[in-house]
Parts: C-alpha cells; sequence; structure tokens
C-alpha cells in the first residue's frame, strides 16, 4: 500500500485552486497512478477525501467531487464491485442537486456509466440518475462546457441505458426538450441533434408518447434550417457546418412523426435565395424520402415534383453541357450541385412511387410543350438561352426517370421515344407486326438538334439501366421489354442517322454540338450490354470504320478528332470483357491500323497525333496494350539500329517521340496493370542490340536521344522486381564487360586502380560514342535498382564511374551516389568476387588512408597531405580547373547519396567544400596554397568556388533524375533538418568572416541553396539569426541575372517567415531593413515572380505593428505607385493590394 501521507499530499494539490493547472494535472496523474497499481484503493481514496467531498466551503467541494470523478473517469477499465459501483453512482447522483459542485458529479456520473468491463451501472441506478438530471438541472443556464456534460449524459442514457430512460415516459420527453431549447454552441449541438435522434427511436410506436411531442420536437430542430454557421473560432473547434446540417438532417429524417412539419418547411426553403439552403433542403428531401415512406411522401408529390423542376431549371447554364470539350463519364450538369442534389432526389421519389411521378411527367405542360414544339429547335446555337435551358431541364429529368427502373424506363419510352423518331424523320412501316425502319427517309440536313439531344439523353440512360443491370443480375431484363422492342427496331436507322451527321460533320462547317451528339450517339449504341446488343457484327464493325475514317482523315477538325478518340477508348474498353467476336474486329479495324496508320509514309497526319491515337487506344484493354507495346518495341529498335549504324536524324527525333511516349503513357498503365514481363523482355533486348552493334555512326551525338532512352530505362528497370532487376544488371554488366576501353584491370590493388583512375586526365579524353552509351545506359541501370538487387563485382563498377565522372559525365556521378545509397554497410556472410560493403567502396572513393586523418581546424576545416584523393583534387590537386569541377559535381552527388541514408561521411564531404570557398581567402589559421595573381588561375578558382557553392544545391534539392522513391532511394527521415543543424553553426561564421567579396558572395549562394530547400518549420525557429542573412544574400544575388532563380528562392523562403506567426514576431526587429530590402526588389528587372513576391512580402508586413513600420509608410506607397504600370498583369494586381494595404496604416493610425 502507499504512504498515505503521500496520497494526502496528491489529493490537497489538486483541490488547491491556487496550484497551477499543470500541477493539479500531476496530482490526478499520480493518484490515477495508485490506483491503477492497486497501491491505493478507490474505498481508501473516497475515505481519504471524505472531508473534501462534503465541506461546506463550495470551492474545496466542487474541486473534491471533480477529482473523483475525474479518477474514476481515468479507470474505465478497471474492474469494480457491484456495491462500490452502487455506491459511487449514489452519492453523484444526489450531488446533481449541488449546483456549485455540479461539473464533478456530471463528470463521475458519465465516467460509472460508460463503463464496459467488470462492475457497471445497473438500470435501476442509471434511471435514478436520469430522475435526477430532470429534477434538479436547468441545462440552459450553464456554462459551455458544464453544458455539453449534461448533453454527453442525456446521450449515454439514451444509448446505454434505453429500458431505464424509456420507463421515465413523458417526463424524459418534456426534460429533453426544455434541455435543448435555444442551444447555440456547436459542439453542443451537435449533442442535442442526437439526442433527438435517440429519443424518437426509443419510442417507436406512432401512437407513443412521442406522437403528442412531436410538435414540439420539430420546432425545436427547425428554427436551426438551414445551419448558418457563424462561430467565431471555426479554426479551435472540430465542428463544421457540414457536421452540423448532417447530424440535423438525420434528427429530421429519424421518425416519420415529423413529415407534417418536415416537408413543408423543407419545401419552402427550395425557394430560398441561398444557393447552401437550396443544396441543403435537396439533401434533406432525399434523406426524408427514404425514412418516412411512400405513403406519407406522395401526400406531397405535387409540390415536390413542381419544386423540383424549379430547382433544375433555376440551375441555368451550368445545366447546358459543354460540347467543346472531350465527352466524359460524368455529365456536365453535375458541375451544378443544385442540378444534382435535385436530379438525385426526383430519381429517389421515382423509384418509390414510379407510376404517380411518372404520371406527373408525362402529363407536365412543359415538358409536353418541348415536345410539340420540338421541330423549332433546329440548331444548338440558333435556340434562346431561356429555351435551351428548358431543354435540356426535360432532357436531364427524362435521362433521371429512365434509368430510375425497368418499370419506368419502359413507360418514358412509350410514351416519348416514338414521337422523336417521328421528329427525326424515321417513317415505320410495320409488316406481319413486326418494326422495320425506312432507311431512305434520313436525311441528317433536316434533324433538329432537340430531337437528337433528346434522343442521346435516352439512350444513354436505357444503356446505363441495362449495363447496371447486367452487373447485378444477369438476364433480368427481357428482349420482349417495350424499351427493348422500340430500341431494336430503331437500331439501325438511328446507326444511319449518327453516321449521316458526322460525315456531314467531315464534308464541311458543323456545330458543335452536332460532332458531340454524333459521336455520342454511335458510342451508346456501340457498348450497349451483349445480352441486348442492337447491332449486328457488320453495323458494328461500321461504326467503328466510322470512327477510324475520323482518326485517320479528319485529324485537322481536332474537336471532332479528339471525340472519335474518346469513344474508340471507350467502345475498346466496354467490349474487352465481351465475346470474341467484338473484339477480333475491334483488334483487326482499330489496333492494327492504328499501327499501320503509325508505319504509314504517306499519311500527312503529323506523327504526334499519331502517337496520342496509338497511346489512347492502347489503354482501352490489356490484349491491345500488348500488341501495341509489341509494335512499339519493334519500331524503337528498328530505329535504334538505324540511328546506330547511319546516325539518321530523323530515326532520332521518331525514337525520342517513341520513348516519351511509352515512359509516359504505357508505362503507368502497363505497371498498374500487371504486364511487366514485357517491359523485362524489351529493356534485355536493347542492352542486345547495342551488344551486337559494334560499329556506331560518328554522328551519333544526339543528347535529347540520350536523355530520353536513359529516362526510360531508368522508369523501366525501377518498376521491375529484384528478379528481374538481376537479370537486367547481370546483362547490362555482359556488355560492358565486353567493351575494351571499359575493361578494368582487376588484378591490380585498389589503391593501384585508384591512382590509375585519380590520375590527371585530359578534357578532351572522351569515351567513344558506343562506349558512352553503354555507360550511360549502365548507369540508368544502377540508378533505378533497389537495394536488394545484386550488383556484380561492385568494385569494377564503382572504378569505372570514378573513372567516368572525372570525364565530365554527371550520370556516372549521380549513379555513383546511387550506388553508395544502396550498398549494404556490412557483408551478407558470402564471399563473391569484386563485391565491397558501403565502408570499403567509400574508402576507395576518398582514400581513406589520409583524408579520415584530416584534424579540423577553427571551422572545421584543414589541408593535410599530398596523397592523390577526391579532396585534395577538389582542392587544386586536379591537372585542370574542369576536372576540379567535375570532382566536386561528382563528391556531392556522393554526399547526397550518403546524406540520405544518415552516413556520416556526408559531414567530410561537406567540409571539402566549404575549404574551396577559401581558395582566395585569408581566413583562420588553415595552411591554404597561395593563390596566383595570374587572371586566368584566378578565374578557375572563381569556377571551383562557384561549383562548390551550386554542390549544396545538389545536397538539398529533390531530384528527379535519381535518388528519389521512385528509384527506391534509402532516405533516413528528416535528414535535410539535420544537416542544415549541423551545417549552419559552421556556415555563418565563415560567412560574417569572409575577406574576399567573390568568396562572400559565393557563400551566400551556398546558403541560399541550403536554406531554399530546408523546411519551412525548421527555418522559422532560427528566423531571427537567418533574417539578416536573408536580407544580405538577397542583396548580393540580385546583381547577376543568372542568380534570378536563387533570388526567388530566398524570396520564397523570406516570404513564408512574414506569413507565419513566429515568423512576424521574427520580423519586427529587422522591420526596417526588410522593408527597404523589399522596395529595391520591387523593381527587379529580370523575374517578374520575384516582384510580385516581394510585394506580397510588403502587404504582409503591413501587418506588424504601427510604430515598426509607419516611418516607411511614405517610401512604400511610392515603390507601390510605380509597381502599378508593371508590364505583368500579375504585378499589377499585387501593387493595388499592397497599396490598399499600407494606405489603410494611416487610419489605422488615427485609431490608434
Amino acid at each position: 500500500m502507499a504512504d498515505p501521507s503521500q496520497l494526502i499530499k496528491h489529493i490537497e494539490s489538486y483541490v488547491d485552486s491556487s496550484r497551477s493547472p499543470t500541477q493539479q494535472a500531476s496530482s490526478l496523474d499520480a493518484i490515477v497512478s495508485l490506483l491503477k497499481n492497486d497501491a491505493v484503493t478507490i474505498g481508501s481514496l473516497v475515505k481519504e477525501m471524505e472531508m473534501y467531498l462534503t465541506v461546506t466551503d463550495d470551492i474545496l467541494r466542487a474541486r473534491g467531487i471533480l477529482l473523483l470523478g475525474e479518477a474514476l473517469n481515468r479507470l474505465s477499465s478497471k474492474p469494480l464491485d457491484n456495491a462500490t459501483i452502487h455506491s459511487l453512482i449514489t452519492f453523484f447522483t444526489e450531488r446533481l442537486a449541488d449546483w456549485r459542485a455540479l461539473r464533478g458529479a456530471l463528470v463521475g456520473c458519465l465516467a460509472l456509466l460508460r463503463r464496459k468491463s467488470i462492475g457497471i451501472v445497473t438500470n435501476i441506478d442509471a434511471k435514478a440518475v436520469a430522475k435526477s438530471y430532470l429534477q434538479n438541472l436547468q441545462v440552459q443556464s450553464l456554462a459551455q462546457h458544464d453544458r455539453k456534460l449534461c448533453f454527453e449524459l442525456l446521450e449515454c442514457l439514451l444509448e446505454h441505458y434505453p429500458e431505464a430512460a424509456a420507463s421515465l415516459g413523458e417526463d424524459l420527453i418534456y426534460g429533453i426538450c426544455e434541455a435543448i431549447d435555444g442551444e447555440k454552441d456547436p459542439q453542443c449541438l451537435m449533442l442535442t441533434f442526437h439526442i433527438v435522434e435517440l429519443l424518437v427511436q426509443l419510442f417507436p410506436d406512432p401512437s407513443g408518447p412521442i406522437s403528442s411531442f412531436a410538435g414540439d420536437l420539430f420546432g425545436i430542430l427547425g428554427c436551426y434550417f438551414p445551419i448558418h454557421f457563424t462561430h467565431p473560432k471555426a479554426e479551435d473547434i472540430d465542428v463544421q457546418r457540414d457536421d452540423l446540417s448532417r447530424a440535423l438532417m438525420l434528427a429530421f429524417s429519424s421518425t416519420p412523426l415529423f413529415e407534417p412539419f418536415a416537408m413543408p418547411l423543407l419545401l419552402e426553403k427550395l425557394s430560398s435565395s441561398l444557393p447552401s439552403a437550396k443544396v441543403d433542403s435537396l439533401k434533406y428531401l432525399s434523406c426524408c424520402t427514404l425514412k418516412f415512406g411512400a405513403d406519407r411522401i406522395a401526400k406531397h408529390a405535387g409540390a415536390i415534383w413542381s419544386s423540383l423542376k424549379d430547382a433544375i431549371y433555376s440551375s441555368g447554364e451550368e445545366l447546358i453541357p459543354t460540347f467543346n470539350s472531350e465527352p466524359t463519364s460524368n455529365s456536365d450538369f453535375q458541375k451544378n450541385q443544385i442540378a444534382a442534389e435535385a436530379l438525385a432526389l426526383l430519381e429517389k421519389v421515382i423509384v418509390q412511387n414510379t407510376d404517380l411521378f411518372l404520371s406527373m411527367i408525362i402529363g407536365d405542360e412543359e415538358v409536353n410543350m418541348i415536345f410539340n414544339n420540338i421541330t423549332n429547335y433546329e440548331s444548338c446555337n440558333a435556340i434562346s438561352l431561356q429555351s435551351k435551358q428548358k431543354l435540356h431541364m426535360v432532357g436531364h429529368i427524362l435521362n433521371v426517370s429512365a434509368k430510375a427502373s425497368l418499370s419506368s424506363c419502359n413507360r418514358v419510352f412509350e410514351n416519348f421515344f416514338p414521337r422523336l423518331m417521328e421528329v427525326l424523320v424515321l417513317s415505320v412501316e410495320k409488316t406481319s407486326g413486326a418494326c422495320h425502319s425506312n432507311d431512305s427517309c434520313v436525311n441528317s440536313s433536316k434533324i433538329s438538334y432537340g430531337s437528337l439531344y433528346l434522343c442521346v439523353e435516352l439512350l444513354g440512360a436505357c444503356r446505363d439501366l441495362f449495363t447496371t443491370s447486367e452487373n447485378l443480375t444477369p438476364q433480368i431484363i427481357s428482349p420482349n421489354e417495350k424499351c427493348c422492342c422500340l430500341l431494336q427496331c430503331y437500331s439501325t436507322s438511328l446507326t444511319r442517322i449518327f453516321s449521316s451527321i458526322l460525315a456531314t460533320c467531315t464534308s464541311g462547317p458543323s456545330y458543335d454540338a452536332d460532332m458531340y451528339l454524333g459521336v455520342k450517339g454511335l458510342q451508346i449504341l456501340a457498348t450497349f450490354p451483349g445480352g441486348y446488343l442492337l447491332m449486328s457484327k457488320s453495323t458494328f464493325d461500321d461504326v467503328l470504320m466510322t470512327f477510324m475514317s475520323i482518326i485517320t482523315v479528319d485529324f485537322n477538325k481536332t474537336l471532332l478528332w479528339k471525340h472519335a478518340l474518346k469513344a474508340l477508348v471507350n467502345i475498346g474498353s466496354f467490349i474487352h470483357g465481351c465475346n470474341e467476336s467484338e473484339q477480333a474486329s475491334y483488334m483487326d479495324i482499330v489496333v492494327d491500323k492504328i499501327i499501320l496508320l503509325a508505319l504509314s509514309a504517306n499519311n500527312s497526319m503529323p506523327w504526334p497525333l499519331k502517337l496520342t491515337a496509338i497511346s489512347s487506344i492502347s489503354t482501352s484493354g490489356q490484349k491491345y496494350m500488348l500488341k501495341i507495346v509489341l509494335w512499339l518495341e519493334e519500331m524503337i529498335l528498328t530505329n535504334l539500329s538505324e540511328f546506330y549504324v547511319e546516325g539518321h536524324q530523323k530515326s532520332a527525333e521518331i525514337i525520342i517521340q517513341l520513348f516519351e511516349c511509352y515512359s509516359n503513357e504505357l508505362l503507368p498503365w502497363i505497371q498498374k496493370n500487371e504486364g511487366l514481363e514485357e517491359v523485362l523482355q524489351f529493356v534485355v533486348n536493347i542492352w542486345n542490340q547495342i551488344e551486337s552493334c559494334m560499329a556506331f555512326s560518328v554522328r551519333v551525338h544526339e543528347k535529347e536521344l540520350i536523355d530520353v532512352t536513359m529516362k526510360f530505362m531508368k522508369l523501366a528497370v525501377a518498376c521491375c522486381s529484384v528478379e528481374s532487376q538481376n537479370m537486367i544488371i547481370h546483362k547490362a554488366f555482359s556488355v560492358l564487360s565486353s567493351s575494351p576501353s571499359l575493361q578494368l584491370k582487376e588484378s591490380l590493388s585498389d589503391i593501384s586502380v585508384q591512382r590509375e583512375r585519380l590520375a590527371p586526365t585530359q578534357e578532351t579524353d572522351k569515351f567513344s560514342t558506343r562506349d558512352e552509351w553503354i555507360l550511360s545506359l549502365f548507369a540508368s541501370v544502377i540508378i533505378a535498382v533497389r537495394p536488394q538487387t545484386h550488383i556484380p563485382n561492385t568494385r569494377t563498377v564503382l572504378h569505372l564511374f570514378i573513372t567516368a565522372l572525372l570525364k565530365g559525365y554527371v550520370t556516372a556521378a549521380q549513379a555513383l551516389g546511387s550506388l553508395l545509397n544502396k550498398l549494404d554497410l556490412k557483408s551478407n556472410g558470402t564471399s563473391i568476387s569484386g563485391h565491397c560493403t558501403l565502408e570499403e567502396a567509400i574508402d576507395i572513393i576518398f582514400s581513406s588512408k589520409s583524408f579520415d586523418n584530416v584534424p579540423l581546424g577553427g571551422h572545421g576545416i584543414t589541408n593535410n597531405g599530398d596523397e592523390i584523393s577526391f579532396p585534395n583534387l577538389c582542392l587544386g590537386a586536379a591537372s585542370n580547373g574542369l576536372q576540379q569541377i567535375n570532382v566536386i559535381v561528382g563528391l556531392a552527388w556522393v554526399g547526397k547519396g550518403l546524406l540520405m541514408r544518415g552516413h556520416e561521411k556526408a559531414k567530410n564531404i561537406t567540409m571539402v567544400f566549404l575549404k574551396c570557398f577559401l581558395l582566395d581567402s585569408g581566413i583562420g589559421t588553415l595552411p591554404l596554397k597561395q593563390v596566383s595573381e595570374n587572371s586566368c588561375k584566378q578565374d578557375v578558382h572563381h569556377s571551383v568556388m562557384k561549383a562548390s557553392a551550386d554542390a549544396f544545391q545538389i545536397l538539398m534539392t529533390d531530384s528527379e533524375l535519381c535518388l528519389n522513391r521512385k528509384f527506391h532511394a534509402i532516405i533516413r527521415p528528416l535528414y535535410k533538418q539535420r544537416f542544415y543543424s549541423s551545417l549552419m553553426p559552421i556556415l555563418q561564421p565563415l560567412i560574417n568572416e569572409a575577406d574576399s567579396s567573390f568568396s562572400r558572395s559565393m557563400l551566400y549562394r551556398a546558403f541560399a541553396h541550403v536554406i531554399i530547400d530546408t523546411p519551412l518549420s525548421v527555418v522559422l525557429n532560427d528566423a531571427k539569426k537567418l533574417i539578416p542573412l536573408l536580407l544580405d544574400g538577397l542583396a548580393l544575388l540580385c546583381k547577376d541575372i543568372l542568380d534570378k532563380d536563387i533570388m526567388y528562392g530566398l524570396l520564397l523562403v523570406l516570404s513564408g517567415i512574414l506569413t507565419h506567426k513566429n515568423g512576424k514576431e521574427a520580423a519586427i526587429d529587422n522591420a526596417h531593413i526588410i522593408i527597404k530590402c523589399l522596395i529595391e526588389l520591387v523593381e527587379y528587372p529580370h523575374m517578374m515572380l520575384v516582384r510580385e513576391t516581394a510585394i506580397q512580402c510588403l502587404v504582409a508586413m503591413s501587418e506588424l505593428p504601427h510604430t515598426r513600420i509607419y516611418p516607411l509608410r511614405i517610401q512604400v506607397l511610392g515603390a507601390i505607385s510605380k509597381a502599378l504600370d508593371d508590364p505583368k498583369r500579375a504585378v499589377r494586381q499585387e501593387a493595388v493590394r499592397c497599396r490598399q494595404a499600407w494606405a489603410s496604416i494611416a487610419s489605422r493610425s488615427l485609431h490608434f
């Protein structure tokens, strides 16, 4: 048992109102810990607290009861015996009458009533709690938190003790009405709405006690509709308007007894001028329709139909489809929420009361007026806006009505479809009771837009209904259904009329609407489910050929071409799972012809359009994708072969576009649909081709081609499994080994090989063209492999990349960084020739024998030893400046790979870069080489220093080319934050002490690269120290046009600081210099984004304390007045905002 004195000490600390909240919370935690560990029992706690639970001092008594309640709340899972539970709940029940100690009593009751483990409150005790609640609590007179506890207690009683609550009958209902009436707090309202929902479920009998209170309850609920959320600090609470609205909707629909009150209110609010009120009314009506039942809703059918028709029509132009865009799976009218909700409600009421609502739709005067005057709607462009809105309103209503159910579809088609066919000039002859359409009557020039549009809407609705029915219950629809008979009767003529419309569109000027409806109509007819297919095979083939004719011949009609291509993709996707005849037709007519089209040199279609068509069609199904992928691979390999040998520029252009298509369009689809075997084989085939082609043309130096080939190689390898990657890398390594000039002398020791690789090289000492291709593609493979993939002869690969990066091959440097990022830390125990661990690879690269023993001086920088190594090459041991720069770039990528995985060696690389900044400086005590007065050497030093500064950009910036998650890099969390924290204490003093203007500018450049890519949350912590550096950096870098991107990045960091609460506090001390710097940047000539962001920063500065910024008001307004004449509109807009913000400072100063 615990020492009683300790328990008493904690009790006294908690009940002492003079103690801080933190101290009180600590005391409560200590007491709960004692109880959980059985060092103190509940009984002994109550005994020790007896004085505080009954004392006449209101504050002490309230604190004591609250302590007991909070302690029990923390012990919900601790078993308690029934006697203890009964004693405690009885005590808290009595305390509900003690209004000064009410909070503790509520917390205690809730803690006990919510228990689910051993020891729960009985129904008798729960009923006693409810009685005491109703007798003693005046909820609306309490503070918000206490009201919330009261409502939580009611909710708990209704949910967990329904029998006890129901036994109180009308007293409970009356008490709840009194408690919730007039509530305004959002959190409390969420509870009150749920309480009403639970209450009516407690008394389901329509003639029960709830029936006499239904009006009163709904009167309380109704005053909240529609929800008007005006809470001043919405961000401080977890309740949003949508949460409240949904809770109220559930309360509205909780019982059919609310129907006489809810339906008139909701229908009335549909006429509101507030769009949000209309949307809410429609949502609530949809919910209530399902809950109130068909009979009750039928009483309001006329009002519902009238209101829905008005709501759909009032949606205005949003209801009209936009025909000049690609067809989408969702209708354009759904952009309008009111129309979408109204049509959703219409579908529900039709399903619920089919005959009643269809009779009203069929008999509606406005609907029939549209059909009676349908011949007047000849052209989409010739119809008035009002008439167009009515036409599309009817179209959407018929669409929803037809797809609501099979019976509704039959009735809608029976009443409207023949009338449309008559208007479409399709005469019907009946022979022996069968329908035969007279195709000679088809005349596309006389077809009215209105009839065509309504026809497409009905066809689409029927197709959607059939598709849904087939997916849910196959063979549920009989071909003898009325809608099926009518469709089969007219299908051939409909196909001809849609085709004739498209023929008209291709032969001359046409309207966008005609194009859209012609394509859409044929697409719908071609995609009816197999059991109800409306087309013979020959007709289906004709449709495909019509679309293909548009693709191959009418590619200059951009919109029609896009519609036709989209339709072909949709048809292909639809029939991919159907019978073989449709698939065979699609393969022969569409896929094969698309491939022939691409192969044809006579066709005048632009090559990019051919690729667009190919990539789109390929996504119709895996079978089509496979065929197109195989063709695409053959095309690439053929053109690569021609390019390797002959160096044809045309072949290079084709390959570039083919690879772009494969990488950007096909590869993501293949990866998603598990077709990676073909990708693996293609990658191997590329290597086979390079292996077989020994003599490359001297003209093969197309950088863009190498880049796209590398991009494909990386993406393809990255999506393969480890097993496939092992196959690829072994093939690539065998090709690499077969090149005499790339072979390494593996018999030499690491040090001798390293000396050979690090020996000075000439700038022109490049690889052969073939070797460049092999090296680049092999590096791409290394970049993309997974860490688990085995790389053969790692030492050889390592030496090869070192040699290549010294010659200036950046890809080799990226591959080297990727290799070190993914190498194993330790040997796996098996002895493999040429394999090495991460530490062994680092020793090879850095010649660790001399580098690891370098002592760190005042700033962590020294130079010691003359042995040839990467660090010494960076610091001047290289034969020329270009080699120094190559080594720096290589070290940067190596450092990035190590930094991302959290390796300590990244720090050593950083020190090498910092040391390069001091090549012409006299900082510190470092024994640096004397800089020659020769201007040529000075330029070399400056280039090296600039390369070192830009190395920090490589270290910090996320790269799309390598070392990212897509290419399976090992990324340690928060590596950028750690790098920033370790670097800034070194970099900042170097900047302050630099006595060379150039080295100072380069240090600022390095600082900029680091700070730009450091997460803002980290920067904000050091904002006070960083703001002066940021401003100095902006002042230095603004002089060179080449630094405009860095300028913009720094300005974005400053903007992030100024717009954050913590950053504004840091900016106050530097307000004057910040504003002066920004004023200068308002006129920055080299980049519009810099000017725009500078002005945005000035707007943020206007929110700082008046006394800090008012003296500079005139200067700011003067600079902004010039920005008002800026040639860029975005800058002028920001200048207007800024002028208003700073001009208002005068009025604020008067108020101040």
